[in-house]
């Protein structure tokens, strides 16, 4: 019976991810995610060591990967990516409310809302997944809503 347990997290990705390539078959042109934003969780983590200030993947800020013509794969890999990069953050964020992976955590769950506001669709249930990892995370602290105020603005 455990053999055929897939958490309920990965059969929304799976749904999300579905729904985007039925979405993109009507689309002709996509530009998908830039290149810059497919370096994966490693080239996120370390960007973020730059917030509150300009936190960019090659140039391109965290935002701008959202982008609603990318391809189910992309968005999939983008996807893993952010949520683990929010799920380690969110260990020592949690255990300390003031650190600068508490910032770290605040900018990346900013940033995301940002691209979502910007490209709306199937990136909400990215935010939503961030959301569920920080639920551990004291999110009334200072470094996390100076983190998320950055992310917002120039993420």
């Amino acid at each position: 019976m455990t053999d055929t347990f897939v958490p309920v997290a990965g059969l929304l990705l799976l749904g999300c991810v579905a729904a985007l390539a039925l979405s993109g078959c009507a689309k002709e042109e996509r530009s998908g995610v830039p290149a810059a934003c497919r370096q994966g969780q490693v080239a996120v983590r370390d960007a973020l060591h730059a917030a509150p200030g300009e936190v960019r993947l090659d140039g391109t800020p965290l935002s701008a990967c959202l982008a609603d013509e990318s391809d189910a794969a992309e968005l999939a890999d983008l996807g893993t990516a952010f949520v683990n990069v929010a799920a380690e953050l969110a260990a020592t964020a949690a255990e300390d409310p003031e650190s600068d992976e508490a910032l770290q955590l605040g900018y990346l769950m900013g940033a995301t809302q940002r691209g979502v506001r910007e490209h709306q669709g199937v990136n909400a249930e990215l935010v939503r997944r961030l959301e569920q990892e920080t639920l551990i995370v004291r999110r009334r602290s200072e470094a996390f809503r100076r983190g998320k105020r950055a992310g917002l603005r120039g993420g």
